[in-house]
C-alpha cells in the first residue's frame, strides 16, 4: 500500500485534531489502528469517534457515535464543512457517490419531488459537458433538454420519486414536519438506487437536521456515509438530481394546465391564491387538496373551510 496514502489520512486525522482542540473540546490523542487513524471526543458522558480511513479506494472520514446526540451533531456537521468547504474552486469530488436534491417544497401548487443520481468514472465529467448545474440557474426550456440527456448518459443511474398533493398533505396531517417528508423522499431515492448498486457516499443539500434522511434509510441505506451540505448543489450528482427533479415537477404543471384550462403558477405569492379561488369555483374546495400543499399559510387567507 503506498505510503502516499496512510501519510495523506494522517495529515487528515491531524488536522480535524487540531480543530476541535481549538474549539476546546475534551479530546483522546490519536491512535493508529488497522488501516486507520482515530481520536475521540468526550462531553460528560457522551462519546464520539473521528476516523480516517486509509485503503486502495484511498482515504475516507467517518464520524461513529449516537447520531441523535449533540455532540455528534456537533462534530459531524463540523467535519462536513471541513470536507466540503464553501469556496469557489474546483471540487474534488468522489469517484462514485450519490447525489440528491428535490423541488416543489416552497411551491403552493403541485407535487413535492425528490431525486437521485449515482455517478461514477467519466460520467461526471459528461455530466459538466451536457451543461449539468445548479437547475436554478436553467431556464425551463435548458431544464427539459438537460434532463433528457441526463438519462441517456453512460456511467449514471437515476430514480426519481414525485409525491402527489394529496400525497404530501395526507404525509404532513400525520407527521407535522416538512423536514420529515424532505427526509424520507431523499432516503427513499437513495434507497432504490442502492437496490441494484454498492455506493458508500451520498451528497444532499442541507434543507435540516440529518437525522431526517438517516431515520428514514433502510436495508440498503443505513451503511452508507450521507453528506449534508451547504450549497450542494456544486456538485455534479446534486446538480443532475435537481435537473431532473425540476423537469418532473414542470411536467406535472404542464399536464394540469392542459387538463384544467387554467394556469396554475409556481411559488407561493398572491397569484397563487387568485388561481385558488378559480379552481375551487370550476372543481369545488374539497378538491383543492388534489393541487395544492395545505399547510401553506396561502390556504388560511383564502378564508375557506375544508
Amino acid at each position: 500500500m503506498p505510503n502516499t496514502i496512510e501519510n495523506s489520512a494522517k495529515e487528515i486525522i491531524s488536522k480535524h485534531h487540531s480543530i476541535f482542540f481549538a474549539m476546546r473540546c475534551n479530546l483522546s490523542a490519536i491512535q493508529k489502528l488497522n488501516y486507520h487513524y482515530e481520536f475521540s471526543i468526550i462531553k460528560g458522558k457522551e462519546k464520539v469517534k473521528v476516523q480516517v480511513y486509509f485503503g486502495k479506494k484511498g482515504v475516507k472520514t467517518i464520524v461513529q457515535g449516537n447520531q441523535n446526540s449533540s455532540l455528534y451533531k456537533m462534530a459531524y456537521n463540523k467535519i462536513s464543512d471541513d470536507l466540503f468547504p464553501l469556496v469557489d474552486e474546483e471540487l474534488n469530488e468522489p469517484d462514485e457517490y450519490i447525489g440528491t436534491d428535490e423541488s416543489g417544497k416552497g411551491d403552493y401548487f403541485g407535487p413535492l419531488v425528490a431525486a437521485g443520481v449515482l455517478v461514477s468514472g467519466k460520467a461526471i465529467q459528461h455530466l459538466k459537458q451536457l451543461g449539468v448545474k445548479d437547475s436554478k440557474e436553467l431556464s425551463d426550456f435548458q431544464i427539459k433538454k438537460i434532463s433528457q440527456e441526463i438519462k441517456k448518459c453512460e456511467g449514471i443511474q437515476f430514480n426519481v420519486i414525485s409525491i402527489s398533493p394529496r400525497k404530501y398533505n395526507d404525509l404532513h396531517s400525520r407527521t407535522g414536519n416538512v423536514n420529515r417528508i424532505l427526509g424520507w423522499a431523499h432516503a427513499k431515492v437513495i434507497e432504490n438506487l442502492l437496490e441494484k448498486n454498492s455506493v458508500d457516499q451520498a451528497i444532499s443539500d442541507k434543507f435540516g437536521d440529518e437525522k431526517f434522511i438517516y431515520s428514514s434509510l433502510q436495508e440498503h441505506g443505513k451503511n452508507i456515509t450521507l453528506h449534508q451540505i451547504t450549497k450542494a448543489e456544486r456538485y455534479t450528482a446534486v446538480a443532475a438530481a435537481s435537473i431532473l427533479a425540476r423537469d418532473r415537477f414542470n411536467s406535472w404543471f404542464k399536464h394540469e394546465n392542459a387538463k384544467l384550462g387554467i394556469e396554475l403558477p409556481k411559488g407561493a405569492s398572491e397569484s397563487t391564491e387568485v388561481a385558488a379561488k378559480s379552481l375551487i369555483s370550476k372543481i369545488g374546495k374539497h378538491s383543492l387538496k388534489d393541487f395544492v400543499k395545505l399547510h401553506f399559510k396561502n390556504t388560511q387567507r383564502l378564508n375557506i373551510n375544508i
